[in-house]
């Protein structure tokens, strides 16, 4: 049944000479009435028939939609939060390992340059956060040094630390420096 611009009955999908629309038009010629009243006896139905007129007029997002679309955006803004929060957190890090390192070239390259080299342990401060540790040992790879000779190999060991004492964080350095041999009684012979 079909009147102006829209389509009565139930949206079951039917095209328009379907067997429904039939019935309700036969219905009400049946009954002795007009098709006025058979309308009034299958009142407009709330869901659109889909290739109807109705149904191509429908603008316009319901509120199911609507509700749907925030809880996605918000559920994609969380993890967008999230992910700043952890490049922010990395970038931190970065940046005080990479001060970690540049301290500890500076102490490396400066090490021994006016003083002979000597085994032993050393520590002390960069400033208020940064703290170190160098460990210096005589290092030869073929096993103890021979007793003639001029040279010998060094192996320091810098540890930089930062942060607090209860969780402080750390890195570790190593290089090799050349000096004098160690003689007997822990002294250096100046090269």
């Amino acid at each position: 049944m079909k009147r102006g611009n829209r389509e009565w009955g139930i949206g079951n999908g039917q095209s328009r000479g379907s067997l429904s629309q039939r019935a309700v038009r036969d219905c009400g010629r049946c009954q002795g009435t007009t098709e006025d009243s058979a309308r009034v006896a299958f009142p407009h139905s709330p869901f659109p028939i889909p290739h109807s007129r109705r149904a191509s007029r429908a603008k316009g997002f319901s509120l199911l939609e609507v509700i749907a679309a925030i809880m996605l955006l918000a559920i994609a803004f969380t993890a967008l939060m999230k992910v700043a929060g952890a490049s922010i957190s990395l970038t931190h890090n970065a940046a005080e390992h990479s001060e970690a390192a540049m301290w500890a070239r500076s102490l490396l390259d400066s090490a021994f340059v006016g003083e002979p080299v000597r085994p032993g342990s050393r520590s002390g401060r960069f400033d208020p956060q940064y703290r170190w540790q160098l460990d210096v040992t005589p290092w030869n790879q073929a096993g103890p040094a021979l007793p003639g000779a001029t040279l010998q190999l060094y192996q320091l060991d810098l540890a930089v630390s930062w942060g607090p004492p209860a969780h402080p964080r750390s890195a570790h350095f190593r290089t090799l420096r050349l000096g004098g041999p160690v003689l007997a009684g822990n002294a250096q012979a100046s090269p």
